[in-house]
C-alpha cells in the first residue's frame, strides 16, 4: 500500500501521459504506470456494468486503487434524460453490484459522494447522509461538500464529529472562494483508515456557470495550474493528515486545460514520494 497515493480524476484526458495516437481503451494500463490511484468519474453519469469495472480491475496492477464517484441521483444531482427510472433501493443496489469486481480484488479506496452546492447543512441532509451509510455499512465512503454552511463557525466541529461517528471519510478540498457553493480548506481527518484531498484549482472567475453553456463551463471551471508555492502548502497539510490516518489519497481535478497530471507529479516530487506497485512503463528513446 502507498501510504500517500496521488493521482488524477479520470484517465482519459491527460495528454502528457500518453504517446500520440493512444487508443482510449489502452490509456488506463498506461496511466497505471504513472500513478497508483485514479478517480472514476463515468460512474457519476451512469451506473457502470460490472463487466466494465472487472476489465479495469484486470488492466491495472495488484496495488492499483480506484476512487469511484457515486451515481448522480445518489447525491441529489437528478436523473439525466434517457436514464432508467429506478427506485432508491434499486439504484443503491445496482450501484453496489457494479462495484463488486473492485471490492473482491481489494482495489476500492472509497466511493465518493460529492454533494451539490445546494446541499446545505440541515437536518434533512444530515439524515440523508445517515441513510446512505446504512445502505452501505461495509463500503468505504467519502463525502465532499460544496456548500460552506457545513464549515461555518457554528457547524464546523459538529460536521467533522458527525462524519467521524458515521465512519465517513472527509474530503478536504482546494477550490476558489467563490461564494456559498464553495468550501474553505479544511484539512482534517475523520476516519482512522483513510483521508482524502481533491484539488480543483483556484479559478474563481470560471468557477460559477454565470450564463455559460455546459461546454464553455467545462473549458474554464478547472483551468488552473498550481504554483510550486501553492503545492508546498499542501505538503505540510498532507503530512499532518497522514499522522492521523493510515493512508491519504490526493486527487487533482484541475484539468480543464491539462494541468492535473503535471501538478500531481510535481506534488509527488515535492514530497519525495516514489510510488510502489506501478505498471512497467515502456522505455522512451527521447
Amino acid at each position: 500500500m502507498n501510504p500517500i497515493q496521488i493521482g488524477v480524476c479520470g484517465w482519459g484526458d491527460h495528454d502528457s501521459l500518453y504517446p500520440a495516437g493512444t487508443a482510449s481503451g489502452d490509456k488506463l494500463a498506461i496511466y497505471s504506470g504513472h500513478f497508483p490511484v485514479v478517480e472514476v468519474d463515468s460512474s457519476y453519469h451512469a451506473i457502470q456494468p460490472p463487466e466494465r469495472i472487472a476489465r479495469w480491475v484486470e488492466e491495472t496492477p495488484e496495488g492499483f486503487r480506484f476512487v469511484v464517484k457515486a451515481y448522480r441521483e445518489m447525491t441529489g444531482h437528478g436523473r439525466r434524460n434517457g436514464a432508467p427510472e429506478l427506485s432508491a433501493e434499486e439504484m443503491f443496489r445496482a450501484f453496489q453490484a457494479s462495484l463488486q469486481p473492485m471490492v473482491v480484488k481489494g482495489k476500492l479506496t472509497a466511493v465518493l459522494f460529492q454533494f451539490p452546492p445546494w446541499f446545505d447543512c440541515n437536518k434533512k441532509h444530515v439524515a440523508y447522509i445517515r441513510r446512505c451509510r446504512e445502505r452501505y455499512p461495509d463500503l468505504p465512503l467519502a463525502v465532499e461538500f460544496r456548500n460552506r454552511t457545513w464549515f461555518t463557525t457554528r457547524y464546523h466541529d459538529a460536521t467533522l464529529r458527525f462524519l467521524e461517528e458515521e465512519k465517513w471519510i472527509h474530503v478536504a478540498c482546494d477550490e476558489p472562494d467563490a461564494g456559498i457553493g464553495t468550501v474553505p480548506i479544511v484539512a482534517e481527518v475523520s476516519h482512522p483508515e483513510q483521508a482524502m484531498v481533491r484539488l480543483h484549482g483556484r479559478n474563481a472567475e470560471g468557477w460559477n456557470k454565470s450564463g455559460r453553456s455546459d461546454a464553455e463551463w467545462r473549458d474554464v471551471r478547472y483551468a488552473y495550474r498550481y504554483t510550486t508555492e501553492e503545492l508546498q502548502e499542501w505538503v505540510a497539510r498532507i503530512r499532518r493528515m497522514k499522522e492521523q490516518t493510515k493512508q491519504v489519497t490526493v486527487l487533482f481535478n484541475n484539468n480543464s486545460r491539462g494541468d492535473a497530471a503535471d501538478n500531481a507529479k510535481q506534488l509527488a516530487d515535492l514530497m519525495g514520494i516514489t510510488f510502489a506497485g506501478l505498471a512497467p512503463r515502456q522505455l522512451e528513446i527521447f
